[in-house]
């Protein structure tokens, strides 16, 4: 049922590996060779499967459960979800998410789960969790070479944090709206050209606060830093939104 991947090229990307790991598990749902409901092989068998490491293994399954194609269950694995089916490979979500109501109304929802999440991981992380925050921090300092891989970076950070709470349900509430983070971060970073690099560089500054107050077990620090970079991803959605009114007037 499973083939291994060509790794073939020591130039190949592990964006490319993941790419090739999301589109080989994805045909085999949409084929019914995996159906819904149904538990993924884990993540040493999907190794050995398909002659890749854990890392690209991990990347793929982060991809398909931002595009709905699977979710996890706390201690119990990976299981195909319903919601996969008719999204694109790429996990970007469906078109309609971008739409500025909905980003204000997921950004509301964020506000109250993050923060409360980013509190609790404060004071409940292990050292494991930090080094898992702390790694994905660090993937998103690097220059990433498209939109819809930094998109993934940035949920992978919110992620770990919600892991680091050690509450199933926070973790389960921020993998629900996942998809619909993806794709308005990549549709964010897509029209906002003139404000980007000044935006990153703020995004990269409150994240860092973020990391911070989790370091410290400083559960009020983690609170108000994750409900500040929320606040601020707010006004950042308003603005691209109004950049991108003024550049379709210009074009009529």
């Amino acid at each position: 049922m499973f083939e291994q991947l060509d790794c073939g090229g020591g130039g190949r990307k592990r964006r490319d590996l993941a790419v090739t790991l999301v589109e080989a598990l994805e045909s085999r749902i949409l084929a019914g060779l995996i159906r819904e409901g149904e538990k993924l092989p884990t993540e040493a068998a999907l190794m050995g499967q398909f002659g890749v490491s854990r890392t690209v293994v991990r990347d793929a399954l982060s991809r398909m459960k931002a595009g709905g194609w699977v979710k996890s269950r706390q201690g119990s694995g990976t299981f195909v979800s319903s919601t996969g089916h008719g999204n694109a490979p790429g996990t970007q979500g469906p078109p309609h998410l971008v739409g500025l109501q909905f980003a204000l109304d997921i950004l509301e929802l964020r506000v109250g789960l993050e923060s409360e999440a980013a509190a609790l991981a404060a004071q409940r992380r292990s050292a494991s969790d930090l080094n898992h925050i702390r790694n994905a921090h660090e993937a998103l300092q690097t220059d990433l070479p498209d939109e819809d891989v930094r998109a993934l970076a940035y949920l992978d950070f919110h992620l770990k944090i919600a892991q680091g709470a050690h509450s199933p349900q926070y973790l389960s509430a921020l993998e629900a709206v996942s998809a619909a983070m993806v794709s308005l971060s990549v549709f964010q970073r897509m029209h906002a050209m003139n404000a980007r690099v000044t935006w990153e560089l703020q995004e990269m500054s409150e994240h860092g606060e973020i990391l911070l107050a989790i370091e410290r077990r400083d559960s009020e620090g983690a609170r108000a830093a994750m409900r500040l970079h929320l606040a601020n991803s707010r006004v950042r959605r308003l603005a691209t939104s109004l950049e991108t009114t003024v550049a379709d007037l210009r074009r009529d």
